[in-house]
């Protein structure tokens, strides 16, 4: 028998928006739905720079990694979704800050642009 669903949620990071929960337990995995640079009161960040909505969006993943009872160390996969290229570096460079020495699979995705207008997005898959 597969193992079950178990939703994910903490106050840590900001309610869904949509028809989707903050994160998924599949058994050992845990899939973290896309974060934005949103306060957990529901503050959109559009106004920060880049490097500030990263950093809240990176923290925002990593609060329901947490709330599942995971840290760092447990994430194996990265999404990044950046609007416009240019934000490369500061987009390596916040993941870089946060993760420390952890280093999992990445991927950074140009986009032209996201939800609210904000400039970053964030998932995760951790075990």
């Amino acid at each position: 028998m597969p193992s079950p669903l178990t939703p994910i949620t903490t106050s840590d990071a900001p309610r869904p928006a949509g028809h989707y929960v903050q994160g998924m337990q599949a058994g050992d995995w845990l899939f973290v739905s896309g974060q934005l640079p949103i306060t957990p009161d529901g503050t959109i960040r559009h106004d920060a720079d880049f490097t500030e909505q990263a950093d809240l969006a990176i923290a925002n993943a990593l609060a329901v990694v947490r709330a599942a009872g995971k840290d760092v160390s447990r994430i194996a996969k990265a999404t990044l979704y950046v609007v416009g290229i240019a934000h490369w570096p500061a987009a390596n460079q916040a993941f870089a800050h946060a993760f420390g020495d952890h280093r999992p699979a990445r991927a950074i995705v140009p986009v032209p642009e996201l939800h609210h207008g904000v400039l970053i997005e964030v998932e995760l898959i951790a075990c």
